[in-house]
């Protein structure tokens, strides 16, 4: 007689044999001739990349003074100068779910425990043990655009998880971006480790990653095999649940077999990277280095990344300031407190400009990676000082495969939905979603 045990048929077994059945390139700055499908495909498709920073910008420093095409570009925003014709500033966005909804709610401190939750969702992150929320544009487009792809998405963040949340709110508002539905958020990784081998396979070398590569298809047939024998003689409810669990494992077959197809052909490579580096900037940059690789290779076409959480206080030592980030961002309105801010809005900028090239140093088909993506930077808050919503400092860059024009401000009339943006985009992305968050109609981008 078999039984169903879990010795026998752990579930963490078949998570395993995904992480197993990859080998992959390591970092672009590690190997300056990788080869990747995208390099040889005559219409890549357009990759997606989210990246949030809390607590706004110095406003009157970071907003062009004139709009439309040929702007000047501000003092914070001068370091995507050289990519005039892949960026948009987009102005007077706001983001009103920031505030409270109702008489129970408040605002202030606690537009910081909403912030981050209603940068890609424009919904408002109800209070409770559990998120309330809505979908991400992200997971909106991975639904989409996501399934032929290995991974349909991937999450990234700096710092780590927090825990110990207050205002009774879920702590998952703070330490994500991306929600697949109104009260699924998804987890997002700062170990860059963890990143690689979520993308690129488990295994500290090439050589071993090929070969849990070639373990794991083993692994998924002798689960096929156990299930079957399983579903013999057991209840109409386990059968059901078995079924699910089969679902899951064909996911994990059809992810298995796209890895295999992306990386057919691919030599012997670098070994994997060991964790975090110790400065915020080569943190950032090697998150970066993992997004170019994961859309090079299309393993994935959509991430985000979260630069810092709300309230967060790390101290940028490059950005010439020794206040703390949350701490800087409350300048009381002196204006030399308000330009110190600005400092770091301009050392944030450098290392988003810095990922920019990187894309645009990418061959992509006819074009750059940089030509066929659209990458979102900002916030959902404006003044930190006074923890307002509008309007937002927001950059969208990239020409999505030439259906987005570049050189352009973009100023539009005052508290327009940031959700109209966020459709918008979703629509140039070929997506036919009809709404997201508190949007009215897609913004004309």
């Amino acid at each position: 007689m078999t039984f169903l045990t879990r010795k026998h048929l752990p579930r963490r077994t078949v998570l395993r044999g995904l992480g197993a059945a990859v080998a992959l390139p390591v970092l672009d700055a590690m190997i300056p001739a990788a080869t990747a499908l995208a390099q040889t495909a005559a219409r890549p498709k357009t990759r997606l990349s989210c990246i949030y920073i809390p607590h706004g910008a110095t406003m009157d420093l970071w907003t062009p003074k004139t709009a439309g095409r040929d702007f000047e570009f501000s003092q914070i925003l001068k370091p995507f100068e050289p990519f005039r014709q892949s960026v948009n500033v987009i102005s007077n966005l706001a983001h009103r779910n920031v505030a409270p909804a109702s008489a129970e709610d408040s605002g202030g401190a606690e537009n910081h425990s909403r912030a981050a939750a209603v940068f890609l969702t424009g919904a408002h992150p109800f209070k409770g043990d559990r998120a309330k929320v809505g979908a991400s544009v992200d997971q909106i487009a991975a639904a989409a655009m996501g399934q032929d792809t290995p991974l349909p998405s991937v999450e990234m963040s700096i710092e780590p998880t927090i825990g110990g949340c207050d205002l009774n709110f879920t702590c998952a508002y703070r330490n994500t971006l991306s929600y697949r539905n109104e009260s699924l958020p998804q987890p997002m990784e700062n170990d860059p480790q963890l990143v690689f081998e979520r993308l690129f396979g488990d295994g500290a070398t090439d050589a071993q990653r090929r070969e849990r590569r070639a373990q794991s298809a083993s692994i998924l047939d002798s689960i096929g095999s156990q299930v079957s024998q399983l579903q013999r003689g057991i209840s109409a409810a386990d059968r059901a649940r078995m079924d699910d669990y089969l679902q899951e494992v064909r996911e994990i077959e059809r992810r298995v077999q796209r890895m295999g197809e992306k990386l057919a052909g691919n030599a012997a490579l670098p070994d994997a990277p060991a964790g975090a580096p110790p400065s915020f900037e080569a943190h950032v940059d090697l998150m970066c280095d993992l997004q170019v690789l994961a859309f090079k290779t299309e393993i994935t076409r959509i991430a985000t990344l979260m630069m810092a959480r709300d309230n967060s206080n790390t101290r940028y030592a490059s950005s010439g300031v020794s206040e703390g980030f949350h701490n800087a961002s409350h300048h009381s309105n002196e204006r030399r407190n308000m330009e110190q801010f600005a400092l770091i809005n301009a050392f944030h900028a450098r290392l988003i400009a810095a990922f920019l090239a990187k894309l645009q140093n990418t061959p992509d088909g006819e074009h750059d990676m940089l030509h066929n993506s659209m990458v979102l930077y900002g916030s959902s808050m404006s003044d930190a000082n006074e923890h307002n919503y509008d309007p937002l400092p927001i950059i969208l860059a990239g020409n999505a495969g030439g259906r987005l024009q570049g050189n352009r401000h973009l100023s539009f009339p005052a508290h327009t939905p940031m959700s109209n943006l966020l459709l918008g985009m979703l629509h140039k992305l070929d997506v036919p979603a009809e709404r997201i968050g508190d949007s009215t109609e897609p913004l004309a981008i």
